[in-house]
């Protein structure tokens, strides 16, 4: 990697190899024994060590020591006052809060509806910078408020169920990069560390996507890149491995301005004579190197990040396969926000009509006839099979349109305590037949825990009078001419389901999106298709009551994609595709290699820096004896020379 191109370092700390500032002196480093020549010895010391102004990516750093340092006076030390480490930004300093701000906002541009891809990686390698060369601890710190930066604004969707739930939410998952960061901080010391703190990432995400309650996986760093060079790694290693490459380009960046950074000070020249009264010359790493060592260093990094990310474009997205006709129905629901759901009979109703609309188009030749039919998430919150006026209506519009259709419905359990999320076939002939029963309910939403405690302390949710079952079994099933793999709703941030349904010939999301209308979430949903289909190679139809629905192609493609809030009907032929990708056949491995990777090297940092401490030989004070060991300087040393 780059880090074995730069020439070999001079031992000790310096303080013209850290790209984030020179080290400021600290209050003991002028302290002298009470000799005769005490006065004289404590002087040269204290000038030897007096910091030269930060500029550029040094200003981090040198805001986040001055931070941390504590004033002294003749007569001995006195600590610095809480409010005045408050001005400074406590030990971490403004700068580094302001970069990790700065940081999250830019992240958060790169996921739709802004959709501005390529942000992702200065925003990745600018969080590696306020991260690197501190404390775990503060880089943990950090990473809460580069966190917060970032979800707040992209699940602001969330706000229409309560601005309570939206913040609550986003800080909860801000707390994921706690560890991200404080683990980032360890593995920058090591060699090759954009590797490790790549893989960082994909443990990070494995962890959210899992705990508690099931995960939450919104917002991976893999659903920004759903159309850019990186989207056709998804066929060979999934999600992660497109998280990976992200932040291994975000990481890259970031290495090339730590090695640049060694180039602000020219090279002393060899024969140069040191004038009798001036301070003692730098001995650190950067003292009499070349800038060649950095500039390689920079240039190599840099390169390899445009391989990855152009990389890309040589790997195949096949699109072949036999055609099928299909049709997407939005039957658009009365109004916005959570009430929607009391106007059961209107949004059934809405659809019924859209799919004889469909029929009227195909008599009069206005449309090809379609092979199967598509219904959202929740097209009929009535039962059909309590519901005697549901079961007509439905059944009504699937023979007149004359095809199968997926009907999504609300069926309730037979104790009647608990309700059914159920993907229906519904045939012309035979009427309802096989099923697909949500497996990944939300939590909060479709089923609650703490149900006793939290109906009390917080009234609106006991809108959720009762819980949703969880399925047992994948969506994949038989539809018409071709087999279907059916997730609902949420699901599609999953790896697991949506490759559990990657064996059908085309892929289906049936959601429903009335409560997020006009937020980030819908084009968010959409991104993550387009990467599913890429991913399994298989052609995603996305059904929701009130948009966005769509259509995409097996790499990725939109092919129709309906505004929201109108009624709208989509008809188009996809291929029906048998073959297996990568990322299928090699299933979570590639995740879960990278998180034990990951976890090594955070392990084998720590380990690298416990032996420095107990084996790096005491440095001499001012009067010949040795000088106490500074922990935390310490670690920034064994950073320094990463």
């Amino acid at each position: 990697m780059a880090h074995d191109t730069l020439p070999e370092r001079q031992p000790g700390p310096g303080k013209g190899d850290d790209p984030a500032g020179p080290e400021p002196a600290r209050p003991d480093t002028g302290t002298a024994t009470a000799t005769t020549d005490a006065p004289e010895t404590a002087t040269t010391v204290a000038t030897a060590t007096t910091p030269a102004p930060a500029e550029g990516v040094g200003a981090i750093e040198a805001d986040l020591k001055a931070g941390a340092e504590e004033s002294t006076e003749q007569g001995g030390e006195v600590p610095v006052g809480r409010w005045a480490r408050i001005r400074r930004g406590g030990r971490a300093g403004w700068a580094r809060h302001a970069v990790a701000v700065a940081a999250g906002l830019l992240l958060w541009l790169a996921f739709p509806p802004v959709d501005l891809p390529y942000l992702a990686f200065p925003a990745l390698a600018l969080l590696t910078l306020a991260w690197r060369g501190v404390p775990a601890r503060t880089a943990a710190w950090l990473g809460f408020v580069g966190g917060a930066a970032f979800f707040l604004p992209v699940l602001e969707g969330i706000h229409k169920v309560g601005w309570d739930g939206w913040v609550g939410l986003s800080l909860v998952q801000a707390l994921y990069f706690i560890p991200l960061a404080a683990g980032t901080a360890v593995v920058t010391r090591l060699p090759a560390w954009p590797l490790w703190t790549a893989a960082a990432w994909v443990a990070e995400e494995a962890l959210r996507g899992r705990q508690p309650f099931g995960g939450f996986p919104w917002a991976r760093l893999a659903f920004s890149q759903t159309a850019t060079p990186l989207t056709p790694y998804a066929s060979l290693g999934g999600a992660p491995l497109v998280t990976f490459l992200t932040a291994l380009v975000g990481g890259l960046l970031a290495y090339a301005a730590v090695t640049a950074w060694r180039l602000r000070k020219p090279a002393p020249t060899p024969d140069a004579t040191p004038a009798p009264d001036a301070a003692p010359a730098e001995t650190g790493p950067a003292a009499g190197r070349s800038p060649r060592g950095p500039l390689l260093g920079a240039g190599v990094a840099v390169v390899l990040a445009a391989l990855v990310v152009g990389g890309g474009l040589a790997i195949p997205t096949p699109t072949g396969g036999r055609p099928v006709t299909v049709a997407v129905v939005q039957g658009n629901v009365p109004r916005l926000g959570l009430d929607f759901l009391g106007q059961r009979r209107a949004v059934l109703d809405n659809h019924v009509a859209e799919t004889r609309r469909l029929a009227e188009q195909i008599r009069a030749g206005k449309v090809a006839r379609p092979q199967l039919v598509i219904w959202p998430e929740n097209a009929s919150d009535l039962d059909p099979f309590t519901e005697p006026d549901a079961y007509q209506a439905i059944d009504g519009a699937v023979r007149d349109v004359g095809v199968p259709v997926l009907v999504g419905a609300l069926v309730d359990t037979p104790d009647g305590k608990r309700i059914e999320n159920r993907g229906i076939v519904w045939d012309p002939r035979t009427g309802p037949g096989n099923y697909y029963v949500k497996r990944h309910p939300v939590p909060f939403g479709e089923y609650l825990p703490f149900r006793d405690v939290l109906t009390k302390l917080i009234t609106r949710f006991q809108r959720v009078p009762r819980d949703f079952v969880k399925g047992d079994r994948t969506g994949v099933m038989k539809l018409g001419p071709i087999t279907i793999g059916d997730v609902i709703c949420f699901e599609v941030a999953y790896d697991k389901e949506t490759r559990d349904s990657a064996p059908g010939n085309v892929m289906v999301v049936q959601t429903n999106n009335a409560t997020y209308g006009e937020t980030s979430l819908p084009p968010q949903q959409i991104a993550m298709s387009r990467l599913r289909a890429v991913e399994h190679g298989r052609a995603v139809l996305v059904a929701a009551t009130s948009g966005i629905s769509a259509i995409v192609a097996p790499d990725g493609r939109m092919i129709a994609q309906s505004r929201e809030f109108v009624p709208a009907l989509q008809v188009a032929t996809v291929p029906a595709r048998t073959s297996r990708t990568m990322a299928d056949r090699l299933g979570a491995l590639p995740e879960w290699a990278l998180t034990i990777a990951a976890l090594g090297a955070v392990a084998a940092a720590l380990g690298l820096a416990r032996r420095r401490r107990t084996t790096t030989p005491l440095p001499q004070g001012p009067t010949g004896r040795d000088a106490v060991r500074d922990p935390a300087r310490t670690a920034r040393t064994d950073d320094e020379e990463n």
